[in-house]
């Protein structure tokens, strides 16, 4: 039988007043079921001794009982002022609790998220908490005035790094580690150590590789020596190379052909553990993924995202019979932004119920999206059979993903053909995404378009390109008015002009609308509109050009942005 080594929790001085705890498997921990090498980890903790004394990130509960008893055998705890928490998650919950009740005096530093997250776990408890956000100060004596850096990312929404000015130690929590379990407190040899580091940022942070970038950027003003990191040995030796290799694997996401964008939250961290597996597949596989944790970010940088990405993929906790604000947001903007070329993949987790799940699958079926993978439910926490099937299904949407794209890919020789890099070329002229109303036979109509551009000063003109296939007769002679809406972003309004009526059906029936003083409809969602009347109309190959003179106008919405088309292509809108 094989033996392997007993959990056990290392103790060493790494600097004046300042010692590591490393609670040290030789084996796969289950919470980090990502991981196939089982090559072992260690969770590191730090504790700073000075006229006050702070433990920094202590270990979750797989090492509770033997690192609380090392604390013992030392009385640190007895002396123990702040606990500093790079993160908070249930796994290290248990840790925190056990810890309180042996030293209750402890005041808790960490960030306001991660503050919610306590006050929550802990509703009984009477918690001395000091959130911090990047501007404070935590003085505990002899020099070691403790900075403090909120670098938030999808996976970890409450991260902060503390830096220690009198060592020049920066703790990083889950940045720079590796999982790996050895003898060696600091990174010697750290030549061996590059295919298990390259190894934990693809596992861990490739997915939010654009957030990483910004969290290195904000740790910069530290100029550290050392990264006193979560896992693995502390870099000591590299720690030049390793922030330079980062920006380099961050960098390589971008360079990917294909892209997804991973929309997702999560409410007890099940959802979340299920949107890493399926990225984990996903980046195995050579795609790019841009992880978006709804919670966290603003509802244009999802109308981004989804705009610039090849497939899309969502996910929703159940909670109350319902998916959550954010994420009936985030489904909104999918559903008003989306080509219906790109492919689509819905999970989700729940307790007694998978209502949210089942609303983003019926809305993106009725929408006409093709799934890459069968919905995805999960009850409860995620199993190591579960993950693994995430894990297979990031792989099979990356396979649907590049089928499609090569079924619908150009012809093309060994050289490119230049028409082929002429039309890509001219994709890149962008424009306001519009719609023109006018009435027609005493019906409104509407025509979207993206082919706008101010003509003239004086008198005030704009000229404006639409098809001839869908402008049978309509702006065909000078003097007709008409208005053009320009739409804001985050709206859909769009999918009203884009998809086909049916005979007699009122385009206009679900929109709110005003009539302008020159008879034509106004759009109240638009962000503004001009009325305008036609000057005269040019013959354009396979378009009309209209030039128009704009007679009056009006901002609807004074903060919002205006919606902008990008398109890869000059063959299609």
């Amino acid at each position: 039988m094989l033996q392997t080594k007993p959990r056990d929790v290392q103790v060493a001085e790494i600097a004046q007043n300042t010692w590591i705890l490393r609670s040290r498997t030789w084996d796969r921990l289950k919470f980090e079921v990502e991981y196939a090498r089982q090559k072992g980890t260690t969770a590191n903790s730090y504790l700073i001794q000075a006229d006050k004394n702070a433990l920094i990130d202590p270990p979750g509960g797989s090492f509770t009982d033997i690192f609380l008893k090392e604390l013992h055998n030392h009385q640190y705890f007895q002396k123990l002022d702040y606990l500093i928490l790079g993160h908070v998650n249930s796994n290290r919950i248990e840790t925190i609790e056990r810890l309180l009740e042996i030293a209750p005096q402890i005041t808790i530093v960490c960030s306001r998220p991660a503050a919610n997250t306590l006050k929550a776990a802990f509703p009984n408890r009477s918690l001395n908490i000091t959130a911090v956000r990047g501007e404070e100060v935590l003085d505990l004596g002899k020099g070691h005035e403790l900075q403090f850096a909120f670098v938030p990312t999808p996976r970890w929404v409450d991260g902060i790094c503390t830096f220690d000015p009198a060592t020049r130690i920066l703790y990083t929590d889950k940045l720079f580690g590796a999982h790996i379990c050895d003898d060696a407190i600091f990174d010697e040899n750290w030549k061996q150590l590059d295919d298990d580091r390259h190894y934990y940022f693809d596992c861990l942070h490739a997915a939010q590789s654009k957030q990483v970038e910004d969290a290195i950027d904000k740790l910069a003003r530290f100029r550290p020596k050392w990264y006193a990191v979560g896992h693995g040995p502390i870099v000591r030796y590299s720690q030049s190379r390793l922030k330079l290799e980062y920006l380099e694997w961050c960098e390589q996401q971008k360079t990917q052909e294909l892209s997804v964008a991973l929309l997702y939250t999560s409410a007890y961290g099940n959802t979340a553990s299920v949107a890493h597996a399926i990225a984990k597949g996903l980046t195995d596989s050579e795609i790019k993924v841009e992880s978006i944790n709804c919670e966290l970010v603003d509802p244009n940088e999802i109308t981004t995202a989804i705009e610039q990405c090849d497939g899309f993929v969502i996910g929703s906790p159940t909670l109350g019979g319902h998916a959550p604000t954010q994420m009936q947001t985030a489904l909104g903007l999918v559903l008003s932004t989306a080509s219906k070329t790109k492919i689509a993949g819905v999970f989700g987790s729940y307790g007694w119920s998978g209502e949210a799940i089942d609303l983003l699958e019926s809305r993106l079926q009725d929408a006409g999206f093709a799934f890459g993978f069968d919905t995805i439910r999960v009850k409860f926490k995620p199993t190591d059979e579960v993950i693994q099937q995430c894990e297979a299904a990031g792989t099979e949407f990356a396979q649907a993903l590049k089928k499609t794209k090569k079924v619908r890919a150009p012809r093309q020789g060994a050289v490119e053909a230049q028409s082929d890099r002429t039309e890509q070329a001219i994709g890149r002229v962008i424009g306001s995404l519009c719609v023109i109303t006018a009435n027609q036979g005493g019906a409104p109509f509407g025509i979207l378009t993206s082919w706008v551009s101010q003509a003239t000063f004086t008198p005030p003109g704009i000229t404006i390109s639409i098809p001839k296939d869908r402008a049978e007769g309509v702006l065909d002679q000078a003097e007709i008015p008409f208005v053009l809406n320009i739409l804001k972003e985050g709206r859909n309004v769009r999918r009203n002009f884009l998809r086909a009526t049916a005979p007699g059906e009122d385009r206009f029936a679900e929109l709110s609308t005003e009539t302008a003083s020159n008879g034509c409809p106004i759009l109240l969602d638009a962000l503004a509109y001009l009325e305008c009347k036609v000057e005269s109309r040019m013959n354009c190959g396979d378009h009309w050009l209209l030039y128009a003179t704009v007679e009056n106008g009006k901002v609807l919405e004074a903060t919002g942005v205006t919606a902008v088309q990008h398109r890869k292509t000059a063959t299609a809108y």
